[in-house]
């Protein structure tokens, strides 16, 4: 059995393992999501002009800092063999995996995508919550391990005053928006208008060219070397993987979306409805206007009885 392969687990399971390729444990099966993915984007892009990108944002401790997520393009992912955008993390990530395949060993590292134009509304309170379905689609990757929406883990070391995305009014098209995205565009398993952001960590490939410590199938303890083309670093590849994933979900979303609550239209008056939220959205009338404020006025105040 090769360590920390699913040869041992599928063995336990079935009685039978691939011991050429891994079979169904391969990155080769993502192949149907990756077309399937390819057909969920042309939706999307019809629907709202969604655009859903993904980039290697970190190979073990090296991590892209120069990137505008909302301003990338394909292009500039694809402008090296890394598919990180920042050029000059792309250097150090590549040379770093090459350091590491000379050694016979591997590497993991993180895959960042992110969707823009998604409109707000998508996802559920409880149980399909976007995120929670977008963590199970991602997290069903070959070498997936861990998963993070908007600043994730991150967000932790924060207060609340410091993590929440304060709202304003878009001057120009009077629609509700936040002032940062920490929430990754998801609030309460609902997409909020803006990007939608997710993080995805990959393990450091199982198959690699130094000797470890493993057993045969019938018990036996011996010393295993990998041998053959295995990538010492997964992530280029992982980056459509990611993407597919993500825009498929967003599909599915969207169809429910429109079955649950777009079938009839809202015919409330205007005022009674809630704001627009989100980059693709517009007021009818335009922004409201704000009421000046006086050296008398106060914050509102709500009182909130949670626990």
């Amino acid at each position: 059995y090769r360590p920390s392969h699913a040869d041992a687990t599928y063995d336990a399971k079935y009685g039978v393992r691939a011991i050429a390729g891994g079979g169904r444990s391969s990155a080769r099966e993502t192949i149907g999501r990756v077309a399937a993915g390819a057909i969920a984007r042309k939706i999307l892009k019809m629907y709202n002009g969604i655009e859903v990108l993904a980039y290697v944002s970190k190979v073990q401790d090296i991590a892209a800092t120069n990137v505008d997520e909302d301003t990338f393009s394909m292009e500039d992912v694809d402008s090296n063999i890394v598919r990180c955008p920042d050029a000059e993390a792309a250097k150090l990530m590549l040379e770093r995996i090459d350091e590491i395949r000379k050694a016979g060993n591997s590497i993991g590292g993180v895959v960042t995508c992110v969707a823009r134009n998604v409109p707000a509304g998508l996802g559920a309170p409880v149980f399909d919550k976007l995120e929670a379905d977008l963590a199970k689609a991602c997290m069903s990757i070959p070498a997936a391990k861990g998963f993070e929406s908007g600043d994730g883990f991150d967000g932790t070391l924060l207060s609340g005053k410091e993590h929440n995305d304060e709202f304003y009014i878009d001057p120009k098209t009077g629609a509700t928006r936040t002032k940062t995205n920490r929430s990754g565009g998801i609030q309460g398993g609902i997409t909020n208008g803006e990007n939608v952001v997710v993080h995805v960590a990959f393990k450091p490939t199982s198959t690699i060219g130094q000797a470890q410590a493993t057993v045969t199938r019938d018990g036996l303890a011996v010393e295993l070397r990998g041998k053959g083309r295995h990538d010492p670093c997964v992530l280029p590849r992982a980056v459509p993987m990611v993407e597919a994933m993500v825009a498929l979900t967003l599909a599915d979303h969207l169809m429910m979306q429109e079955a649950q609550c777009n079938l009839f239209p809202n015919e409330d008056a205007l005022e009674d409805q809630p704001n627009p939220m989100g980059t693709t959205a517009e007021r009818e009338d335009g922004p409201k206007h704000s009421v000046a404020a006086t050296a008398s006025s106060a914050p509102l105040s709500q009182r909130v009885d949670e626990e």
